[in-house]
């Protein structure tokens, strides 16, 4: 049988990394110690593996994620084996964390090593105008895989205020606190809006990932029901 689909840029990648890229939308893991994913991501496994739901952990996580929109849908991935992950098609980018910590966009994350600890935290100023706004806070030493909706950007926050649209940030350094700011204007409203509520306002030594895209109110009601290398970027 013969066909491009057989090209070797299509083949299972092999390797010494334990979390990979198969492509720039598939995330290919060596399975020895657990992986957390979110719920529904696997694509595709080989060898002996068996996916848990993973609580919260403590009480006080759990009533987060009852009370928060951050609901983050976990699974436990065990076993001896390849797992491949997905989301949707999107771009899938690694970040090792060496002791340092990361605030993720629950959609935005995909897996990380279950070595790491994880916290769903309030935005600071997110009041109940912008809907009580949540991240998740991940840190210790190991990896994370995030997804965005096409190709982010990074932004260095330490040189001038930056703004982010809150449905675009995928993830900013965890030593910065953002506070929420809105645009409306009552002339804008009375004529309809702008469609620009309210964004993050960064300003400190630090970075912000943006993708280009918006999670909608759909998006985010698939992922919390568990549907659906960075280091590149920093270059």
């Amino acid at each position: 049988m013969q066909s491009s689909l057989f090209h070797e840029s299509n083949l299972e990648i092999s390797g010494q990394n334990r979390f990979a890229l198969q492509n720039s939308q598939m995330l290919r893991v060596a399975l020895g110690p657990d992986v957390l994913a979110a719920k529904g991501a696997m694509v595709a496994y080989q060898g002996q593996v068996t996916f848990n739901h993973e609580g919260s952990g403590s009480v006080g996580k759990l009533l987060k994620k009852v009370l928060t929109n951050e609901d983050l849908p976990l699974m436990r991935v065990s076993g001896q084996g390849e797992v491949f992950f997905a989301n949707e098609a999107g771009y899938i980018h690694l970040v090792d964390l060496t002791g340092d910590a990361l605030s993720v966009n629950g959609q935005n994350l995909i897996a990380f090593d279950a070595a790491l600890n994880w916290d769903i935290k309030r935005v600071q100023g997110a009041g109940m105008m912008a809907g009580g706004l949540f991240n998740t806070v991940l840190s210790g030493q190991g990896t994370a895989a995030l997804v965005s909706v096409g190709q982010p950007v990074v932004l260095d926050c330490s040189q001038q205020p930056t703004f982010v649209d809150v449905q675009a940030a995928v993830a900013w350094s965890a030593n910065l606190v953002p506070n929420i700011v809105s645009s409306m204007n009552m002339r804008s409203m009375l004529r309809g809006g702008t469609g620009e509520a309210f964004q993050y306002s960064f300003h400190g030594p630090g970075f912000v990932i943006v993708q280009p895209s918006e999670w909608s109110a759909a998006a985010q009601q698939a992922q919390q029901s568990g549907g659906g290398g960075l280091g590149g970027l920093f270059s």
